[in-house]
């Protein structure tokens, strides 16, 4: 099996996995209890914590552990609602948000809270004058992506983030797919809340992490034994908090080698395919992007139709964010492009990580030139 789907998921490293398997059997212990088993728990809880903070310039104090980017991202605008409520309530996002954005926006919409939603050019760019322009007087919170899931086009979040500091709008920014793979400083960014998942940066699946900047009082949406704080309650999952702390610290050690590597497969077989298939067209940026992402379109095929071809060859790819995969509806992300639906549907992801090789890009590139040229001729 080649699998090139790393933004939808990825494989565990081994130093994560080594290190969290002796909290699943021997040191066991419940991290809220008093005795050495759940001591030992709760050190190696705020030892991931010291971690993460290390990778992403922040205080430990900052990090509370979540389930991952979906909680992340719901819990910040759920947040935000309880937060404020009795207020008038405006938020503004983007198009082409993770759906736990646009579905937790939808839904405080059902409960008259004002949402705007954000255009992008066709480079999958948000503007930093229409987010100025798109502000009121009642603006709570702003909360826009930093890199997208499925073309890798990165946001000018600290350029935002300035502007929003000064204006003293709260600023949230959905970095689960970019944490791991590309340099992040909180600092630097100026947001207040970040949202990250581990199964994105070869942790554990079910982990992730809310970064919230010190002094912002957050309301939890989850209550019971004040762990986390007193911000999210619920038996700590120690393994896979212990597994993201080295993930985060492995992969961010490693980024500048890691990110090479994988833009190197991308123009490997962009340019395989070129060859073959001088037809096809990226979709998205294609400068400020995440190195190891690339989204394919080819006229007249159907992007599902390929993605089964590679697939009884053994080959994983997507044609859109895989919490949207099976749906058989075109990708909102290539639509806000500007895409038509057609277009949309004949696109697929291909997303590379440290553990593929320059021989799995070339392979992936002939079998997408292979199937693409079959697709047409049964046409």
């Amino acid at each position: 099996m080649i699998y090139a789907d790393n933004a939808a998921t990825t494989q565990i490293s081994d130093l994560a996995f080594t290190k969290m398997l002796p909290f699943l059997r021997e040191e066991y212990g419940n991290a809220s209890t008093q005795y050495s088993l759940g001591i030992k728990a709760k050190r190696a809880i705020e030892f991931a914590r010291k971690q993460v903070a290390d990778a992403i310039g922040s205080d430990p104090s900052e990090i509370i552990f979540t389930s991952g980017g979906s909680e992340g991202n719901s819990w910040v605008l759920q947040g935000i609602s309880i937060l404020f409520e009795g207020e008038p309530i405006h938020i503004v996002t983007s198009s082409i948000e993770h759906y736990s954005v646009i579905k937790s926006c939808s839904a405080l919409e059902k409960r008259g809270i004002s949402v705007t939603y954000l255009p992008v050019n066709s480079n999958g760019f948000v503007s930093v004058s229409d987010i100025k322009s798109s502000l009121r007087s009642n603006t709570k919170l702003v909360s826009i992506m930093l890199a997208n899931n499925e073309i890798g086009t990165i946001q000018p979040i600290s350029e935002i983030g300035k502007l929003l500091r000064d204006l003293g709008i709260l600023f949230h920014t959905d970095a689960v797919q970019a944490i791991g793979h590309m340099p992040i400083n909180v600092r630097d960014l100026e947001v207040d809340f970040m949202t990250a998942s581990a199964h994105k940066f070869n942790g554990a699946k079910g982990t992730g992490f809310l970064y919230s900047r010190s002094g912002l009082a957050l309301p939890p949406i989850i209550f019971g034994g004040n762990q986390e704080q007193g911000k999210r309650s619920g038996t700590e999952n120690v393994a896979g908090f212990v597994a993201l702390g080295y993930a985060i610290e492995e992969n961010v050690a490693g980024i500048e080698q890691s990110s090479s590597f994988v833009r190197k497969l991308i123009e490997i077989t962009l340019e395989d395919i070129i060859k073959q298939i001088p037809d096809v067209y990226t979709n998205g940026d294609t400068f400020e992007k995440l190195p190891g992402i690339i989204n394919l379109g080819f006229n007249g095929i159907s992007g599902e139709a390929l993605m089964n071809l590679l697939d009884l060859k053994g080959i994983c790819v997507s044609t859109s964010s895989a919490c949207t995969s099976g749906e058989n509806t075109p990708s909102h992300v290539l639509m806000a492009l500007g895409l038509s639906e057609t277009q949309a549907k004949s696109a697929i992801r291909i997303s590379y990580s440290k553990y593929n090789t320059e021989s799995e890009a070339k392979e992936v590139a002939a079998a997408i030139c292979s199937g693409v040229k079959a697709i047409r001729r049964s046409k």
